[in-house]
């Protein structure tokens, strides 16, 4: 019964913890109104995270016909002629050339190609819009449950902490204290991260002319926590400009996103996330391919998560334990 409810109970769970700080002092405002309170938070989770999200998904979307019609234009008439600065690309310009000459003089070879890269990249197409649909109804259906982690917040910790408490003894409260801090230290990490990532990014695409900064910045912020995932979106607006012969402008967009939107996950990230865990890159890799897998889009964040607060439980498991085995010093006579 509960399965359905999981992905979105933890990103639920996971976001009101780390966002619980602006909900208490919203209440003070409100005069501990708890359902009011929960309200509002609520609804700003909708305009701030729903609604950019099912925006974003929307506009790629109807920019998809566009593509598809560019691309069977390709197959029919077959390519336009190389640009003139593909063969003074270094070391691989020549061949690119060739290559390019060699398929546009053959529209048959074209569609071979066409043919082999859609068999080839039909199944993880397929996958990605499966993740993408159901992410925005975990979205909805976490906004739901969030609702009620807000308004109950308090008497839930209550409880956890009575049950961790007979489980663990006196090490519960610093449990309890670990996860949250833990928690909340990745998640803004990792929103932060994202928030500046996205918006250097759309700074960057409108600065230099790049078609729908919004959209690339947005979808710069979406693929912020995957390891080196903004690198292929202002990479794809380089060579875009290299293919118009802005040479300028692509040199300005590869400085800009190798200088400060790439560069800024080693700041941001490291500065957020140390407060209260130490996450390495290998552990933020793992923890968003496999939270991904387990969860769907919203795994994004509770992979992390899930991981560094699996770690620090552990870190503080084993300091106990060695503090339990290291007899005290003999006291002096």
């Amino acid at each position: 019964m509960l399965k359905p409810f999981v992905a979105a109970g933890l990103f639920a769970a996971v976001f009101v913890m780390a966002t619980w700080p602006a909900y208490a002092a919203l209440r003070r405002a409100l005069r501990g109104s708890d359902a009011w309170a929960a309200t509002l938070m609520t609804v700003g989770v909708v305009v701030l995270v729903v609604l950019p999200f099912a925006w974003l998904v929307e506009n790629a979307i109807e920019r998809v016909p566009r593509w598809v019609a560019l691309v069977r234009g390709w197959l029919v008439d077959g390519l336009p002629p190389p640009p003139a600065w593909l063969a003074r690309v270094p070391l691989a310009g020549p061949a690119l050339e060739e290559h390019w000459r060699a398929l546009a003089a053959d529209p048959g070879a074209l569609r071979d190609l066409g043919k082999r890269l859609v068999e080839v990249s039909r199944g993880p197409l397929l996958s990605a819009g499966a993740i993408v649909g159901e992410g925005i109804l975990q979205l909805a259906l976490a906004t739901f449950v969030g609702f009620f982690f807000y308004r109950d917040g308090e008497a839930i910790v209550a409880s956890l902490r009575a049950g961790v408490a007979r489980l663990a003894g006196p090490l519960g409260e610093e449990l309890i204290a670990t996860v949250q801090t833990t928690v909340r230290a990745v998640v803004l990490g990792i929103l932060g991260t994202a928030l500046a990532q996205g918006l250097l990014a759309t700074i960057g695409f409108a600065v230099a002319g790049v078609p729908a900064p919004l959209l690339l910045g947005g979808l710069t912020a979406l693929v912020s926590p995957v390891p080196g995932g903004p690198v292929f979106v202002w990479l794809g607006a380089t060579f875009w400009l290299l293919a118009e012969e802005q040479f300028g402008w692509a040199v300005f967009m590869f400085a800009w996103g190798a200088g400060l939107v790439s560069s800024i996950d080693n700041v941001v990230r490291p500065l957020l996330i140390s407060r209260g865990a130490s996450l390495s890159f290998g552990l933020v890799f793992v923890g968003v391919v496999g939270g991904i897998v387990a969860f769907g889009f919203v795994g994004v964040f509770i992979g992390p998560a899930l991981l560094a607060l699996a770690w620090r439980l552990w870190q503080v498991w084993v300091e106990h334990e060695d503090a339990r085995a290291t007899p005290p010093e003999a006291a002096p006579r």
